[in-house]
């Protein structure tokens, strides 16, 4: 069965269980202790953090392992803050970060009375480092950013950023979660944090870097192991499994990156040509080699994921429809693209050819009975031009106009019941499409900018919203 998740968590790499199996009946003992047991397990730890700091770009002792990604993040974020309270509270952090970021940016807002600055990205999900030179003020005490986003694979110009951010003596924290398994993160960074499971070892290991010179104070009851950053007896057998795996596939990374990458350029190029009505989106130029994301109008992610599922295919999804939150990605929201319909493919190492193939044998099947079953429109290359002379037509309160009733329906009705009366509307006439669902903000624009309709905004409604788009072709 192809599994086409690696950027959530990639296979166990063979080298991975290799070391763990080893190491577990050598790394058992307390490597704080001075008897034999206890020094062998001290010099497993110690070969492994020098590997990680190898592969990091930094100092053995400006790093160390946590329990998770996610930990090291938290870490990070609130020893830096904490030891620049006298500087401020302010965080800025891009629109696109990992949750884990913006949940710890708003916890410490609501905890010290402070305010986080989001910065924007364009519709390829990168940050442009101007922005964050205005976005950083004399109060802030830490700035987050990326180093390639999960969802879209964009990469982020982390060097750049960097730079701005040491002129101005704010460190900057890297959530290198999804690129550390391909290289090093350029750039004066003062922090980074990554997650072993994202490149093949085990779940439950993560590392923190902090630069030399940046101010750091550990929060929490203080513990004498790995610097006093991080409480609790280490898994040493975890942790030397993660950095044996980080080694082995950066051996790889090279080669596979050049094959791997001319395989996400045939999904990227294939996709749009055998499903109509798809946008792929993220740069398709500075990406992560494995990733590719596309969102399908007319069809919810949670139906994808379940055939695709039958048809033997592991993929993830940034739609609302498969969130407990009931909200469109927040990814995808900030880059303003189309949210329904959404497909990730993260390719793991050595995913042969055959297997990319039959993904694209499956998937037109798969998307056109699904928007059978929701009744969607039948799919055109263009906007239909029979209702019309082709040109713009009177604006104002003359113009014919539809109201669509789609109060209590979620994503992607009320985009399908949009397409299904567009048709009926004159050249210069207006829908007004009433909805509930969250992901019609986004979704109903994203329609628009795809059909070549112009989007006229939102106006109140007794319910819900009310999304009006006008007809110009």
């Amino acid at each position: 069965m192809p599994y086409f998740d690696a950027a959530s968590s990639a296979p166990l790499h063979p080298v991975a269980r290799q070391a763990l199996q080893a190491s577990l009946d050598e790394g058992w003992a307390d490597p704080a202790r001075l008897y034999r047991e206890g020094r062998r397990a001290a010099l497993l730890l110690d070969a492994a953090r020098e590997a990680a700091a190898e592969a990091v770009g930094c100092r053995p002792d400006e790093l160390v392992f946590t329990p998770s990604g996610t930990n090291a993040v938290h870490s990070g974020m609130s020893g830096a803050l904490a030891a620049r309270r006298r500087v401020g509270a302010h965080v800025v952090v891009s629109a696109v970060e990992h949750s884990s970021v913006l949940h710890a940016a708003e916890a410490h807002a609501a905890a010290t009375e402070s305010t986080v600055t989001e910065v924007p990205v364009d519709r390829y999900g990168a940050s442009a480092p101007d922005a964050y030179g205005r976005a950083l003020r004399e109060d802030t005490a830490l700035a987050c950013l990326q180093s390639a986003n999960h969802e879209v694979g964009t990469e982020q110009p982390v060097a750049a950023v960097a730079e701005i951010c040491r002129s101005r003596g704010v460190p900057l924290l890297v959530d290198a979660a999804q690129s550390l398994g391909w290289g090093k993160v350029g750039g004066a960074w003062s922090l980074l944090a990554a997650s072993a499971h994202k490149w093949g070892g085990p779940a439950g290991v993560g590392l923190l870097a902090v630069r030399k010179g940046v101010r750091f104070a550990p929060q929490g009851p203080a513990d004498e192991r790995e610097s006093g950053r991080v409480p609790g007896f280490q898994n040493i057998p975890a942790v030397v499994a993660a950095v044996a795996s980080l080694r082995a596939v950066r051996a790889e990374a090279a080669d596979e990156a050049v094959r791997l990458r001319a395989l996400v350029d045939r999904i990227r190029a294939r996709v749009p040509e055998l499903v109509p009505d798809v946008e792929v989106v993220g740069d398709p130029e500075h990406r992560l080699p494995h990733l590719v994301t596309f969102s399908c109008l007319y069809v919810d992610g949670e139906a994808l994921l379940h055939e695709l599922d039958r048809a033997d295919f592991s993929v993830s999804s940034g739609s609302s429809c498969t969130s407990s939150t009931l909200t469109p990605s927040h990814v995808l929201r900030a880059m303003g693209v189309l949210s329904e319909g959404n497909v990730r493919i993260s390719l793991p190492l050595g995913t042969a050819e055959a297997e990319v193939d039959r993904f694209l044998e499956v998937l037109p099947g798969v998307v056109s009975g699904a928007r059978e079953r929701l009744g969607a429109p039948v799919p055109v290359s263009a906007p239909d031009e029979t209702s019309g002379s082709g040109g713009p037509g009177p604006s104002g309160g003359s113009a014919p106009s539809l109201v669509v009733d789609a109060l209590g329906r979620r994503c992607p009705i009320p985009v399908i019941e949009l397409a299904k009366v567009f048709g009926e509307v004159p050249v210069g006439g207006t829908v007004s499409v009433l909805s509930d669902d969250e992901a019609a903000r986004l979704d109903i624009p994203a329609w628009c900018e795809m059909r070549g309709q112009e989007y006229l905004g939102e106006q109140p409604a007794d319910h819900g919203v009310a999304y009006v788009v006008r007809r110009v072709s």
